[in-house]
Parts: structure tokens; sequence; C-alpha cells
């Protein structure tokens, strides 16, 4: 009850301090914006559909929803022009591994995140958290666990589709699932029974946990398929084949997804024969276990820059010589790249800032993706990859108006990525030049 009271808090304060916070860089409300029409007229149109950066080409908005896309769009008598000269239209960003509840471990450790921040704080900075993440032209992420906050993510996504607080569409993990003994916090008096930063659950217990998971409001079951036993040890597959693959039956049975942390070869096998959706990190990830994973449609998440900012955190300066967790990451990333595996981007974004979700794209380009590509993956592939590529991941009729205007053209200069002019979500301007 404590709990519930101490959120219910956060999120009315919430819904006081930031949308005021905001108000210089957000839209004034409007109860027309359900029937208005726009037209924006950018340089260029990236739709998310063949990777192609269509020069002259319009975009005709109606209400929520996309209307027409091409040269020849033409605006209706009743339509507002938006022109954006210098610009290209991509479709709303989407970010598939992002933890809001978390922020820069350089800030706070990531024990202390779990063990001494309140509740209502840490909703709170959440809030704020994903207000940032939209600005910067994420409109939809996937938070894959609120690491100690409990269901706190529910109440986040609600305030937000309720419009009580500005932010992406959400889809959410809340509590993610571990083998008993083998998360954290750690390094207390073992008889203590110490908050943990996910669920613990084994064997048949593991599907009522993701059965309860998903009563309680998750899109998404994460599974922890590997993980640290003790403090500096090397991380060791943590479940079975066969208990991963009740969790994956259970949650495809109930219409959600799942994604597996690996990192390990073995982690990573046992989670793609398990049947998820996604694995995550994969930082020693084999030419093997990524054409098995091709074979079987598992998407892979690299969270290339985690590796990067945590090492940095540690004292590396970005130059050479790398640290080996940096070269093992790069390693892993090209071959991944040339088995062809399916690719989805998500920077695992909180354990770096909010708001540079973009800091992924950028080092998968620098990985040897090509800029295209990269592109792809973080529209229409993630919503692939997601679940939602009926409604949102391209330009195009029909879609869900979540569109992004960049200064610049990002397949020349992939760091345009980072310079947002404009952002829309569902057809509603929450960033434009004349609110900057």
């Amino acid at each position: 009850m404590m709990k519930i009271g101490m959120m219910t808090v956060a999120l009315s304060i919430a819904s006081l301090v930031i949308p005021a916070a905001a108000e210089a860089q957000r839209a004034p409300i409007d109860d027309t914006a359900a029937t208005r029409t726009t037209l924006i007229v950018p340089d260029a149109v990236f739709d998310g559909r063949d990777g192609l950066v269509h020069k002259g080409w319009r975009v005709l908005v109606r209400g929520t929803r996309i209307v027409s896309v091409g040269p020849d769009v033409e605006a209706p008598v009743d339509a507002e022009t938006m022109a954006l000269p210098g610009t290209t239209l991509l479709p709303g960003l989407i970010d598939a591994h992002v933890h809001l509840f978390l922020h820069p471990y350089d800030e706070t450790s990531w024990n202390d995140q779990v063990l001494k921040e309140p509740l209502a704080l840490r909703t709170l900075r959440a809030g704020v958290n994903a207000h940032a993440t939209l600005l910067a032209g994420f409109t939809t992420v996937r938070d894959l666990g609120t690491e100690g906050a409990g269901y706190a993510d529910v109440g986040l996504k609600a305030a937000i589709a309720q419009g009580i607080m500005t932010g992406p569409r959400m889809l959410i993990a809340t509590r993610a699932l571990v083998a008993t003994g083998s998360y954290g916090p750690k390094g207390f008096e073992p008889g203590v029974d110490m908050p943990q930063g996910a669920e613990e659950a084994d064997g048949n217990a593991l599907v009522i946990a993701a059965r309860r998971q998903v009563g309680n409001g998750a899109d998404v079951i994460k599974l922890y398929a590997d993980y640290r036993w003790a403090s500096g040890e090397p991380s060791r597959p943590t479940f079975s084949i066969a208990e991963m693959r009740a969790v994956v039956e259970a949650a495809h049975d109930a219409g959600r997804t799942v994604a597996a942390h690996a990192s390990t070869p073995e982690g990573m096998r046992r989670a793609t024969l398990a049947g998820v959706d996604s694995i995550e990190h994969g930082n020693d990830g084999t030419a093997e276990v990524f054409d098995l994973m091709k074979a079987r449609g598992v998407a892979f998440c690299p969270t290339l820059a985690a590796t990067d900012a945590i090492e940095r955190y540690r004292g590396w300066n970005g130059a050479a010589p790398e640290p080996p967790a940096v070269i093992a990451k790069k390693r892993s990333f090209a071959l991944a790249l040339k088995s062809g595996v399916k690719m989805c981007v998500g920077g695992d974004t909180g354990v770096f800032t909010h708001g540079d979700n973009a800091r992924e794209l950028v080092l998968m380009i620098a990985g040897g993706m090509p800029p295209a590509a990269a592109l792809m993956a973080a529209t229409s592939g993630n919503a692939g990859v997601l679940g939602i590529a009926e409604r949102l991941g391209s330009i195009a009729p029909g879609m869900l108006a979540d569109i992004v205007a960049i200064k610049g053209n990002p397949e020349q200069k992939i760091d345009a990525i980072r310079d947002v002019a404009m952002v829309m979500k569902d057809g509603k301007v929450i960033k434009s030049p004349l609110t900057n």
C-alpha cells in the first residue's frame, strides 16, 4: 500500500511539474487537433519502407493519421501548411531497449538507485526522462524493466496515454524475470531479504510469474537467460531451455513478446531454441549462434551504447587502446552483421542519458551498418520486432502520424539524427521550430 501511495503522489506531482517545465518546447493545447489537417513540406522524406530519401515529397496528416505521401500531395482548402526547409522527415523513431526508471551510472550507481532512491523520486525522474526521449524524436520505446521500481511503469505508461505528461508511447516489461540468486543488488548479509532489481522465479513458478506480470500490465516479458552468480564472476546461463520455452509459450498465448537478456553464446543459444522474439546485448556472440538466430527469426538488439558508456565511466576516453569489453562488443556486432540476423535498435538507454537515444544508431553505423539499414531498423524494423508495424514505423497512408523532422540528411551524416526540428506524435506537434 505504501508503494502504491508513493507512486500516486509521484504521478500527481509529475502532472503539474513536467508539463510546466516543458512549456517552452510544447505546442499549445488545441481541441481542434483531432480534426486538423496539416500538409508538411520538408526537403525530403525517408518513409521507412524502401530505405530511400525521397526529395520533394510531402506528407498530409488529418487528425491522428497520415492521409497521403508523395511528390504531388496538395493541401486541401482546410489544411494548414507546415514548411520545414532544410529537413528530412522520418517515421517516429523507436528505441527497443530503454530503462526510463534508471539514470546514468556515473551519477548514481545501479545498487544505490535500486536500494536508496525513493519510488516517488524514481517515478518523477522517469517522467522527465520520458519527455526528453520524445523531444529527441523517439515516439515509441520498449522499456525492458523498472529495475526495482515494481510496476511503476504501468502508471507512467497510463499517465502518458492520458495526456497527464508528454512522452513516447510505451511497451513495458514491468519487473522482468531472473533466476533465484542470480541478480542483484548483492554484497549484503545473506540472511537479509534485500529488494531485487527484478522478480525471482524458477521452474513452474516462472510461468506463474510471467502470467502475473501480463495481468498487471506487461506488454513484453523479459527473461535473463544468463547473468553473474557473484560479483566478479563471468556470466553463466541461468535458465534451462525448457524453463524459457514454457514462458515463451505462455507469453505468446497471451499475445505478448519475449525479450531475453543474454551475453554468452550458451545463454543466447538456449534463448533462441526456446523461441524468444529478441536477444539483448550478445556481448560474446559467435557466428554459429547468430546463424541460429537468423534461422529461427530471432532479432538482435546489440546495445553498443551501453558498453561504450560503461567503459567511459571507468575512465576510457574513447580512443585507442580500446577496453576488452568494447573490442568484444564490436567483434560480436560485426559477426551479427555478417550473418544477416534481424537487427533492432536499442541502446539500453538509462545506462546513459535519456534524450541521447540516437547514440546507438551512431555507433551501429560506425560499426559497419549502412546508414539506410540502421534507419530502417530504428523505424519499420523495430516496429516489426515489437509487433506494431501495422500502425507505426513508416510514413504511409493509414499509419499513425508519428513523424520526426531532422535538420539535414541522416543518410549523408548520421549525426544529423540528433538535430531534431519537429516531433509529431498521434498528429499532435510536440516540438517545432516555433516552440524550440
